[in-house]
């Protein structure tokens, strides 16, 4: 771990013990690491939530429908492709990180992100080449999904492993803003090319538009990521080998399994609120696309203020703590959602910003705690896996089910499977904790 902080010596039965202060400021490399790691961030929430955001004008482009809703259910479904293979990424490139560092998995993992959403601003439609366009739709979700499989779990170890112990809370905070700063963007990008294009050039070719800007962010973090330090030593990569990194998550399963539904968890909250909503907004309820858009970025600007006031509030304090009783407050908002039964661009503002302050705190802490489970021999393996199983499961499912219990006047059924999510994902992290430990922060 590259200690980038003074620290502050304590004298305890003769023993001198180092402690990292929180009051220092981080070193220069350590910042720039932090940077680059969560741009990485910004760039792969952008594209994957773009691809939901505009879910309604993709789906008659690239399917045939009789209906707006089908269609939309048709590229819902690509989106939900795209995040079975999150699985296979954690595994295959888990285990590259884990033995051959960090450094060289965090760049293959932006450039796989860039090519294939260049791929989808140029794919031709339906109308154009038949069902090929679907096809190569996806393809490039399989991609993607195998690509943000370990982006995610990496780049949080990473930086939490650039950083001395104690300072949890500014790489929680740091990768969370980054992260909402993506999902901001894909929102904004969207909002403003509706409000210029109007909503039928949008339909017809705008939505290409936002996926072209994402291809140009991608060559700077690209660049940036090539001056990333590596934080597994010399010695621990000679040390490691894929039998030792699988043995080491087998003995830590109940880690990977708690993993698995703290992620699943907040990924449904995530998703309904992020995707979901919107979506049944602009297609079951007919609201304004302008409108909507509109909610969802003054959503993603709380998200990205609130990452940055919570990882302050957290800094130094035992994360455990702020985890459960954050995670317990996400139980009673997934009822939030049944405000929104009918028709009103009210209701739909009050139930995404409603829901936004228990959301923020969920969501700028999850990461960061799935890797306090794992050890550092296996973490980059253990993490993207449990990761990749929980959104690819839960996450990945939520706008559907969102959109469909809507559809169905149903929207109470999502409600108690968020709600038991919630609880399931608070039993297992106590049950890990206890008999498996934490090995970062307390």
């Amino acid at each position: 771990m590259i200690h980038a902080l003074e620290e502050e010596k304590t004298l305890i039965d003769n023993e001198v013990i180092t402690r990292p202060s929180s009051r220092v400021r981080l070193a220069p490399e350590t910042r720039r690491g932090l940077i680059a790691l969560g741009l990485g961030g910004t760039l792969e929430w952008y594209d994957w939530m773009l691809f939901g955001l505009v879910a309604s004008y993709l789906g008659p482009k690239f399917f045939p429908a009789s209906s707006p809703v089908a269609a939309t259910l048709s590229a819902l479904a690509v989106f939900a492709v795209g995040f079975f293979f999150r699985p296979i990424g954690g595994i295959i490139l888990g285990t590259f990180a884990d033995r051959i560092g960090r450094r060289k998995i965090m760049i293959f993992s932006v450039g796989m992100m860039a090519i294939t959403t260049l791929v989808i601003a140029i794919c031709p439609t339906y109308a154009q080449i038949g069902a090929w366009a679907g096809v190569i739709l996806l393809l490039t979700r399989i991609v993607q999904g195998i690509s943000t499989g370990v982006e995610g779990p990496l780049a949080t170890a990473q930086g939490l492993e650039l950083v001395p112990e104690g300072r949890e809370g500014t790489v929680a905070g740091v990768m969370s803003a980054f992260v909402n700063f993506g999902i901001l963007a894909a929102s904004l990008v969207t909002f403003l090319t509706v409000l210029v294009l109007g909503p039928t050039a949008m339909s017809d070719w705008g939505w290409r538009i936002p996926f072209g800007v994402a291809v140009v962010g991608s060559l700077i973090v690209v660049y940036l990521r090539r001056r990333l330090p590596e934080t597994m030593t010399q010695e621990e990569l000679e040390e490691s080998s894929t039998g030792a990194i699988w043995s080491s998550v087998g003995r830590n399963w109940l880690s990977v399994l708690a993993i698995v539904f703290v992620v699943g968890a907040v990924q449904v909250y995530n998703y309904a609120w992020t995707t979901g909503l919107p979506n049944t907004a602009r297609t079951v309820m007919n609201e304004s696309p302008a409108a909507v858009f509109g909610i969802t970025t003054l959503l993603s600007v709380v998200m990205v203020v609130g990452s940055l006031i919570v990882g302050k509030l957290v800094d130094g304090k035992a994360l455990s703590k702020w985890y459960i009783w954050t995670r317990a407050l996400a139980i009673p908002s997934m009822f939030l959602i049944l405000l929104y039964v009918r028709p009103g661009i009210g209701a739909f503002a009050g139930v995404v910003l409603g829901g936004s302050i228990v959301m923020v705190l969920n969501m700028t802490l999850y990461n960061v705690v799935t890797s306090t489970l794992m050890p550092k021999a296996s973490r980059g393996a253990g993490t993207a896996l449990g990761y990749g199983i929980g959104v690819a499961v839960f996450g990945g499912t939520a706008a559907y089910l969102v959109v469909w219990c809507a559809s169905i006047h149903q929207l109470w059924l999502f409600s108690m499977y968020g709600a038991v999510l919630m609880v399931l994902s608070i039993v297992l992290y106590v049950l890990a904790r206890r008999i498996n430990g934490i090995h970062i922060g307390r």
